[in-house]
């Protein structure tokens, strides 16, 4: 796991931890998810296209000030929250963690409910696919010279299927070469390739599910 004190964010990675550290590392957690319930009025929980943290550079700091989010093994923030209504750590989060599903976010907060799910409604930033996701756009390259990328790059270039080789110490694709096609499931390597290129075929979006009030209890959104 790792924290840093002035961020608010708080990230577990369990499958890294030593063994004779993952208890600790595990009630750490459940610590810090029943403190959140304590101290903040709202907890929100979202489902996100990939887990790719580097995204929430944005987000964390428009709400650094009264928020804090978590990224973790989903079965001890089930823990955390309660899995059955007996369990609960409050009336209804139980409920909560029914919806923890796939990539999930929990984002306690004291900004109002509404705000909240306003600003994620409309918010989405450009993104790096990665293997697996479906294409949204077909990107081709001529055969020409590859000069943007250092000659050392080519059997990185080669080994990911691209037919190229160097020629005068400057890259050259030998043909034409399809990366993507709009529609087709990407390939690691096309993922890669795309990224090379800096193609940002994808979308990041955080997808509110759901959220849980102090007072309120808990209402399900999708």
């Amino acid at each position: 796991a790792s924290r840093n004190l002035k961020d608010n964010i708080f990230l577990v990675s369990l499958t890294k931890v030593k063994k004779k550290n993952g208890k600790e590392t595990k009630t750490n957690l459940v610590t810090a998810v029943h403190n959140c319930v304590d101290s903040y009025a709202n907890l929100v929980v979202f489902s996100l296209d990939s887990s790719r943290s580097t995204n929430f550079i944005g987000i964390r700091q428009k709400y650094k000030l009264n928020s804090r989010f978590f990224f973790g093994k989903k079965n001890v923030m089930k823990v955390a929250l309660g899995r059955d209504a007996k369990s609960a750590y409050e009336k209804e989060l139980n409920k909560v963690s029914e919806l923890l599903q796939g990539n999930c976010v929990l984002m306690f907060t004291n900004d109002s409910i509404n705000s909240v799910i306003k600003f994620f409604s409309n918010y989405q930033e450009p993104d790096y696919a990665v293997g697996g996701e479906i294409s949204t756009k077909t990107v081709e390259l001529n055969a020409d010279s590859l000069s943007r990328f250092p000659s050392t790059m080519e059997p990185k270039l080669r080994k990911l299927g691209l037919p190229t080789r160097l020629e005068r110490g400057v890259i050259t694709l030998l043909s034409n070469f399809t990366v993507s096609r709009e529609g087709d499931k990407l390939t690691v390597e096309q993922a890669k390739i795309l990224k090379l290129l800096g193609e940002k075929i994808s979308v990041f979006k955080m997808n509110v599910l759901g959220y849980w009030n102090k007072e309120h209890g808990f209402k399900r959104l999708s």
